[in-house]
């Protein structure tokens, strides 16, 4: 058996390729599997909202597209180039967690859309990537930050701003994200153990304070505790999303043969399309997929891994970021749909329909195959700009 370290040890190809093609085809791959599933779990709520059976799957479509073209322009700027606009970007990001406080549109009671013409816009999701970038910078420009609390709360006070106005919202999934890639990367990135469990410890604090002050919060870990108790209210979504994955059984009943997501799952195409996966394509299906988020936290990984070897400090730390991102937030999205989490409102990465999401997930495959792709350039001999 093929052991973790090694597959991160692993030597950076020497074929000729220009950049990683395997995790150019498995981006490709989830994407168009994801389509698939967002068409089949949309039907039924497309048809109740007055649209036509392609509504949903059709802007998921335009959504990938822009982030295609996107994504296609900003594969030639160098990560030097992105370490010098990252003030910018996370400067925008935050006025747009500010802005949306004022000019938001409320769906489903949180105000976390900002809308612009026929699209929404989320700033939470620019502002998760802005936070992977601005620490990627300043453990690589101001490395003694991390010698202690005293010199990293000023940097760090620009993060908590950020997440002060998340908790505004409220998306209190988001801040759980942003926390966890942050105390990963500051752990990363060599982080004093003892400081580290201090830093720990108040966060876990303030997140349990945050839920035991707001009832629908403790309702929702009630709910996660014994959703049976009240199948009909708070526990409404997780008791149909386990039927969901029970009925899958091993081999599923096939595409589009779901019975949840027509009468029962609401919005099963975002939050829970996880649960039609496994409806539709059983345990299996729902291994695989969990394996193709492993694949790609493992590569992310290994790509950070040896950019640091080869000095290329801050695309080290964005992969890493990255890889923790991915890795966390599919956790929580899956953990939430098999009952081993307290419901809370995050996509599946590049599965869920959603515009924000889906974009800025694409430019961070992006910023992984040009981590790569400078990787592999400096290994020819070649200077990295």
């Amino acid at each position: 058996m093929i052991s973790l370290s090694k597959i991160l040890d692993r030597p950076i190809s020497r074929s000729g390729q220009k950049f990683d093609t395997s995790l150019l085809w498995m981006t490709v791959l989830m994407t168009v599997f994801s389509l698939v599933m967002i068409y089949s779990a949309s039907i039924a709520y497309a048809a109740a909202e007055g649209g036509t059976q392609f509504s949903f799957v059709g802007k998921q479509a335009l959504f990938v597209a822009v982030g295609v073209s996107v994504c296609i322009g900003l594969s030639f700027i160098s990560m030097n180039t992105w370490k010098k606009l990252m003030p910018w970007y996370f400067g925008f990001s935050g006025l747009l967690l500010l802005l949306v406080l004022f000019l938001g549109r409320e769906i489903n009671g949180a105000t976390r859309w900002i809308h612009a013409g026929p699209v929404n816009i989320q700033p939470t999701e620019l502002f998760k990537l802005a936070v992977v970038l601005y620490l990627s910078s300043l453990f690589t420009r101001k490395a003694e930050v991390l010698q202690s609390v005293k010199k990293i709360m000023f940097p760090g006070g620009l993060i908590a701003a950020g997440l002060v106005l998340i908790m505004f919202q409220p998306d209190f999934g988001s801040f759980v994200v942003i926390v966890g890639v942050t105390m990963a990367m500051v752990f990363l990135a060599g982080f004093p153990a003892k400081y580290f469990i201090m830093m720990g410890m108040i966060l876990a604090s303030f997140m349990t304070a945050a839920i035991m002050l707001a009832p629908y919060r403790m309702a929702r870990v009630s709910a996660f505790l014994n959703p049976w108790a009240d199948p009909l209210g708070k526990g409404y979504q997780l008791t149909h999303s386990l039927m969901a994955i029970a009925r899958g059984e091993w081999f599923g009943q096939g595409l589009g043969a779901s019975l949840e997501k027509r009468f029962y799952l609401p919005e099963a195409h975002t939050d829970f399309i996880f649960a039609v996966i496994g409806e539709e394509f059983g345990f299996l299906g729902m291994c695989i997929l969990v394996a193709c988020y492993v694949w790609l936290v493992v590569r992310a990984f290994s790509i950070g891994r040896q950019a640091r070897d080869l000095d290329l400090t801050f695309g080290a730390y964005v992969a890493n970021g990255i890889g923790v991102w991915i890795g966390i937030q599919s956790f929580f999205n899956i953990g939430v749909n098999i009952g081993i989490l307290p419901t809370k409102g995050l996509p599946l990465p590049l599965m869920s329909y959603g515009g924000s999401a889906v974009v800025v997930m694409l430019v961070c495959i992006t910023l992984l195959l040009r981590v790569d792709y400078e990787n592999r350039k400096k290994m020819r001999g070649y200077q990295v700009e």
